[in-house]
């Protein structure tokens, strides 16, 4: 990465891109945004996106592709069996990876389905860095059991270390020594954890699990999702990393595991995903289930042209100057609204700055779900769309017990090459004016909650009338500004 120092001292993130493809904008009136939360059921997953000004959702599918990505597509074969398309992406990810075996899928909680079939084994566990909502909604629906095993401090919602998503490897050891290897099905780290804001294992973490796994007989799996972000920490912070290039840390990691899983709605800036199993053996167990789930074993659920923009961008994601933009972007954000003494999780992450619900409203009981709220208030407040990443995200157990998440995260997802420091800059203006006015802001309760994957389609409902209050609140104070 090439570093820039502004001459008046300014500490800005540089885009190493121009846009040149641009989606028109709308800003709603107060009023409407209002109207438009409650019609989705105060989820932001339900919102219409004609109604959201800057879409900080998720990161996944939304990423800007390159000019070589959309070209590539109009080049796709198509196939249905013996694909060149499906050949070149293969050899693709052999290249990066590694690993001889690689089978397609439309995307990366498909890839979950295909390995918790064919790996989980009723009764045993998995034990993880941090659980994903679908790794472990596949991993129970399959009779298996999350065990999380990330050190205290990275469940510390400020904080210095770097590497907070860190595996706790002497609780695995000692697992282990407990229960014997035949407990335990695969052990699973994900590069990047999302539930706890994005935060990254360093690549000496990850080479210590791999030890143990390989002393148990274990398969360790890897879920590399946002393993570009990952890589962009490791480069910069772990000092054994800072002379290898993206390329050699990327070969690291895939030789400190035996299976890579991937979105790469996510990885490769495309819609799609894929498994990569380094044994023949797993693979050919795994192989069936790609017709029966997803489609032939050339294309598994992707369109030929998604996978040559894939091919394209996993080789993008081998290039510094590509992958720095989210996590610099959201250093920028993190810092600023800090600096604002606004609640944020620390150090910043991958994926999305991440706002701390539960100091942002210290108020609002946790089973009142405040990240929920918060979710609401602030695209009612600025007609920015974040997540829930708190209780609202988890799942009630088989007696109907709802266990209160670790934290109450409200995602901002800054998709890469997609915004602009001006629009990031508004946000930060509507969440400082939110935080000044949070005592307004109240609890939620249940409408419609689902049994499974409640947070992508349930809906809510205010305690109180506290929206409207927030509507008034901002009219007295921006008057008839959008």
């Amino acid at each position: 990465m090439s570093k820039v120092t502004f001459y008046r001292g300014q500490q800005l993130p540089l885009e190493m891109h121009k846009v040149r493809i641009i989606q028109k904008l709308t800003l709603l009136p107060i009023e409407q945004r209002l109207a438009a939360m409650e019609q989705a059921g105060h989820n932001t997953f339900l919102l219409q996106n004609v109604d959201v000004f800057l879409d900080m959702l998720t990161d996944s599918g939304v990423n800007a592709m390159s000019q070589d990505q959309q070209a590539a597509m109009f080049t796709a074969d198509d196939a249905y069996a013996g694909s060149a398309t499906f050949t070149r992406l293969h050899n693709k990810v052999v290249e990066l990876f590694g690993m001889p075996w690689f089978l397609p899928t439309h995307q990366g909680r498909a890839a979950e389905n295909i390995l918790s079939r064919a790996l989980i084994r009723p009764g045993t566990a998995v034990p993880m860095n941090y659980h994903f909502t679908t790794s472990k909604a596949h991993v129970v629906e399959n009779g298996g059991e999350v065990i999380e095993m990330i050190p205290p401090e990275g469940l510390a919602v400020t904080s210095t270390n770097p590497f907070k998503g860190n595996f706790d490897v002497p609780r695995l050891r000692t697992y282990l020594a407990e229960h014997g290897p035949e407990a335990v099905s695969f052990v699973r780290m994900e590069a990047g954890t999302n539930l706890i804001g994005g935060q990254p294992f360093s690549l000496a973490n990850q080479r210590e699990v791999y030890a143990v796994c390989q002393e148990y007989a274990i398969p360790l799996v890897l879920d590399a999702s946002l393993l570009a972000d990952n890589l962009y920490f490791m480069k910069v912070r772990e000092a054994q990393c800072a002379e290898m290039s993206i390329p050699e840390i990327t070969q690291a990691m895939a030789e400190a595991c035996d299976i890579l899983y991937f979105s790469a709605r996510k990885l490769g800036f495309g819609r799609g995903g894929g498994i990569c199993i380094r044994d023949e053996e797993i693979y050919k167990r795994m192989r069936g289930l790609v017709p029966l789930y997803e489609g032939f074993l050339t294309y598994g659920g992707m369109s030929v042209r998604e996978m040559e923009a894939i091919t394209v961008g996993l080789d993008e994601t081998m290039d510094e100057d590509m992958i720095n933009q989210g996590p610099l972007f959201i250093d920028y954000m993190v810092t600023e609204l800090d600096r604002r003494n606004i609640p944020v999780i620390t150090p910043p992450g991958g994926l999305g700055a991440h706002l701390d619900a539960l100091r942002f409203l210290d108020h609002v009981p946790q089973t009142k779900y405040p990240a929920a709220a918060l979710a609401s208030a602030l695209f009612v407040a600025s007609g920015v769309r974040g997540m829930e990443r708190g209780t609202m995200s988890e799942a009630r157990d088989a007696s109907g017990i709802e266990p209160l998440a670790h934290m109450e995260l409200v995602r901002l997802a800054l998709p890469r090459r997609v915004f602009t420091l001006s629009q990031v800059n508004y946000a930060i203006d509507r969440i400082d004016w939110l935080y000044q006015q949070r005592r307004l802001i109240g609890g939620m309760t249940w409408v419609e909650e689902p049994e499974i994957l409640r947070f992508f389609y349930g809906r809510l409902a205010p305690i109180t009338d506290w929206p409207s209050q927030l509507v008034s609140r901002f009219r007295a104070d921006f008057g008839d500004s959008l």
